[in-house]
């Protein structure tokens, strides 16, 4: 048995029975690549031309799993910052405002905070208290593939 947050993975039949219960038809090739995956709690990239169904067998495979499903488009020249995270400036500056107004000082240390903190798929994935999250990541190929699988990033959680 596997423990997968939701739902108990026996086999790569249980595992294309539990998708298309949640609404995809996978193919023998990519119901063995999920089951294998989630069995040895491997993360799994899906990329392919747009349109092909990556996300909606992640989106599948979350919904099976019972676990959030974390979307990153990937395309060429997206920056750490994008991927990770990104400061809240709008509610730094009322912050900032709102401590003017009453007179407080503001140290660094104050503005950059979790509470200023607007965290992007990856840092979701990494500190996501709960089972694996699965995080779809979309790349636009220019390979005359329709899908592709291959390993790629963390072990735990595991994006997808």
């Amino acid at each position: 048995m596997t423990d997968t947050g939701g739902a108990a993975v026996e086999s790569v039949d249980g595992l294309a029975a539990a998708l298309d219960g949640a609404g995809y038809l996978a193919d023998d090739a990519l119901a063995t690549a999920l089951f294998l995956a989630v069995r040895m709690r491997q993360p799994i990239l899906l990329e392919g031309e747009p349109g092909v169904g990556k996300t909606a067998a992640a989106s599948a495979l979350a919904a099976v799993l019972d676990t959030p499903l974390l979307r990153l488009q990937c395309y060429e020249g997206l920056t750490a910052s994008e991927a990770l995270y990104e400061w809240n400036y709008p509610r730094q500056l009322l912050a900032i405002r709102l401590a003017e107004a009453r007179g407080e000082d503001l140290a660094d240390s104050d503005l950059f905070t979790e509470a200023f903190l607007m965290p992007r798929p990856l840092l979701a994935a990494i500190t996501h208290p709960g089972p694996g999250p699965r995080c779809c990541s979309s790349t636009r190929s220019t390979a005359p593939t329709t899908s592709s699988r291959r390993s790629c990033s963390r072990r735990s959680p595991t994006p997808l």
